[in-house]
């Protein structure tokens, strides 16, 4: 009985052998026929009788698994993970059985497929596809996890797209994987040519200077880390969430690392300013002009941020200083106007309440002189931010409009032609 039992499990041993191998044979026939249709029906035959694979035979349905699934790009993202993750396997096989049968050939299919989705994923973004972008950037990423560049991609794609989910996901993960995104560019003079040209790594630069002698005055660079701009835009995220406390929580651990950088501190004054938390956001600006003094963009917003809350002196010394950095900083100059003329309705409606007496007449002079000097401030400002950007029809308007009042008319006659031709090229707008 023992016998005949053990020539039955024989028996049912080597059907499920000729299955294995009948199926597997019918993989590799449709994938060289490129009929991945047959080749997924086959594998779902062959996948129900993996458990009972010898190392030898897994190892072969693995890399036919990943080509049945992969269909020379056509697979569906889910099939197309799969196919990845069987090349995982595979490798992992072979690496424990020490005979690297297959491997070569994965590993050419994986560059081949790697090529593809960078490639795609490119002309996705080029084309503003940013779903397909993200998707095929991460799938790079995922086949060659040292490329971390790629993950980045994906996260910068989706964000793009605004599908927020996805990009908090990967800078979360960016994030913990303590990626900053920093590289060192190796540049090197042509001899020929004059022109600086960057190397793909220092070993080749330095070939051409010091062996080819090809180049001349070799020079480093190393790029800015992006640590700050993920975190911000993990908080960011986290705030369209309505989930303010784990934005800030994102901000103050990457603070607390990084005390001294400006770039986290002024995402931090962000995130409040989206919050709705206009003094933490002024008291944040503040500290980060103390740090870096001559930041014309911080200036400047403490000038807005001054205006918004009254207090004209204090706005208008944001401005100037910002100017003071930055001489061709339009904004500033056209907000300093601004500012420097919202004194002018308080004017205008004290003038228009006066009657008609001797002291009423006296007090109107008086302030239609104080209104004038008004004027005389604000036109430097307007004049060089018209200067600076000639299609700034505002601008222009407020000044024709100044120099009617002023009773400057050639001047008025000018400006009012600019605004005309500024209108007819904007269409009337």
């Amino acid at each position: 009985m023992k016998k005949l039992l053990t020539l039955v499990l024989l028996l049912a041993f080597s059907a499920m052998s000729f299955a294995q191998k009948n199926e597997i044979k019918a993989m590799e026939k449709a994938i060289k026929n490129s009929n991945f249709a047959s080749a997924k029906s086959a594998l779902k035959s062959a996948d129900a009788l993996i458990d009972n694979m010898d190392d030898k035979t897994k190892a072969k349905f693995y890399f036919l698994k990943a080509q049945a699934l992969y269909a020379n790009g056509t697979g569906s993202n889910d099939e197309i993970d799969i196919a990845i993750k069987s090349l995982g396997d595979l490798k992992d096989l072979e690496s424990s059985m020490g005979k690297l049968k297959y491997t070569d050939q994965a590993n050419q299919m994986k560059t081949q497929m790697m090529n593809t989705f960078l490639n795609n994923a490119n002309d996705a973004f080029q084309t503003k596809d940013y779903a397909s972008a993200s998707n095929g950037f991460e799938k790079v990423y995922r086949m060659s996890p040292a490329d971390t560049l790629y993950l980045y991609y994906a996260a910068s794609a989706a964000v793009s797209g605004q599908n927020y989910d996805t990009a908090l996901k990967h800078y979360i993960e960016l994030k913990n994987m303590g990626y900053s995104g920093v590289q060192m560019y190796y540049y090197g003079v042509n001899k020929e040519n004059g022109q600086e040209e960057r190397f793909p790594n220092k070993e080749t630069r330095d070939i051409s200077v010091n062996i080819a002698k090809s180049h001349t005055d070799p020079r480093d660079e190393k790029s800015s880390s992006k640590s700050a701009e993920i975190v911000k835009n993990i908080a960011l995220i986290y705030v369209s969430q309505g989930e303010n406390e784990k934005a800030l929580g994102a901000m103050a651990d990457a603070r607390s690392e990084n005390p001294d950088d400006v770039g986290l501190l002024l995402s931090e004054a962000n995130v409040h300013l989206k919050m709705g938390n206009r003094d933490k956001f002024k008291a944040l600006m503040e500290e980060a002009t103390v740090k870096d003094p001559n930041n014309a963009e911080l200036l400047y917003n403490l000038g807005v941020l001054a205006a918004e809350g009254g207090n004209i002196e204090a706005s208008k010394s944001y401005y100037q200083k910002a100017i003071e950095i930055d001489p061709n900083y339009v904004d500033a100059y056209n907000n300093l106007a601004v500012v420097i003329l919202e004194g002018e309705s308080s004017i205008v409606e004290e003038m228009n309440s006066l009657g008609t007496s001797a002291a009423d007449n006296r007090k109107y002079d008086e302030l239609k002189e104080k209104r004038s000097q008004l004027y005389q401030e604000a036109i430097p400002y307007l004049e060089k931010s018209l200067a600076l950007r000639n299609s700034n029809i505002d601008a222009a308007r407020t000044l024709m409009n100044i120099y009617s009042a002023l009773g400057e008319m050639d001047k008025f006659k000018e400006m009012r032609t600019m605004v005309e031709e500024l209108e007819a090229a904007s269409g009337g707008n």
